[in-house]
């Protein structure tokens, strides 16, 4: 056998491992605690979303009069969480007279089905709809924040949902482009997760929110993202990938621009 030929070989077995194996390596997957930190809570809305129903989100309302529609942040984690760790993150907001949906991957935690771009678009547009379908939101007035992958997530969303607007945080301009990074060759990235095109094609307010020292997402992707919608705010923290505080001051500056604060909004925190 020539070195050519076994040069060969081994570039065709690392390029099938690569496709073979990517999804693992993109969605981890926690393993969830044996009891929902939702149950017995009063103040949570627990659904089951999706065709078949089997994907997990949780609404958290305001506080205040629910008989006045509010609008809501649908928030989408990084691909190594659930649902379950955010579930105490929201009090900031929610002080604002936001309402809060936490929507869980397929195949996450306590969801059925398996993680891709194309179940996760299909669970998205069904929490949207899930929302617009309640009384107390404010169908016109949905927001799509997603951290890392939970960008994607939310950028997928503005395809065939009217979303008010866009908060990314952490985010990736593609998959393909974190892929090159590493070697792996963009046609073979399964779930492209392609954000920047999203961005240009979207025609609301955007809030782009990056750690100026992030390793696993350069800052060089929130910078496109941001310089690809007209109008969009940039924010740079000082910040790694996973030790950002939250940026609840800028986002609820530019969610009070833009008018998609709740009437029982409170003081600036």
């Amino acid at each position: 056998m020539t070195f050519a030929l076994l040069g060969l070989i081994l570039v065709l077995c690392y390029l099938g491992l690569a496709y073979a194996m990517q999804r693992s390596v993109m969605y981890p997957r926690p393993v969830a605690p044996g009891v929902s930190p939702a149950e017995g809570r009063d103040d949570i809305d627990v659904a089951w979303i999706g065709p078949d129903g089997g994907v997990e989100a949780w609404y958290l309302p305001p506080p205040g009069d629910r008989s006045v529609p509010a609008p809501v942040l649908i928030f989408t984690h990084g691909n190594g969480e659930l649902i379950d760790y955010w579930l105490d993150g929201f009090d900031v907001p929610r002080s604002w007279g936001l309402g809060i949906l936490l929507v869980e991957y397929p195949g996450y935690g306590r969801s059925g089905g398996s993680p891709s771009e194309s179940s996760i678009a299909v669970a998205m547009r069904s929490a949207y709809d899930y929302l617009a379908s309640r009384p107390d939101v404010d169908s016109a007035r949905i927001i799509g924040y997603g951290r890392s992958l939970g960008a994607g997530a939310a950028c997928a969303l503005t395809a065939d949902r009217d979303v008010a607007a866009l908060i990314l945080e952490s985010a990736f301009t593609s998959v393909r482009d974190l892929a090159r990074r590493h070697g792996l060759f963009g046609p073979l990235v399964r779930d492209p997760f392609e954000n920047l095109a999203a961005v240009r094609e979207f025609d609301g307010p955007v809030l782009v929110i990056h750690g100026q020292r992030d390793r696993m997402i350069p800052p060089s992707h929130g910078r496109e993202l941001a310089a690809a919608a007209p109008g969009s705010e940039l924010v740079l923290l000082d910040c790694d990938h996973n030790d950002c505080p939250r940026p609840w001051p800028f986002m609820r500056e530019f969610l009070a621009r833009n008018g998609l604060l709740g009437d029982g909004a409170e003081s600036p925190r």
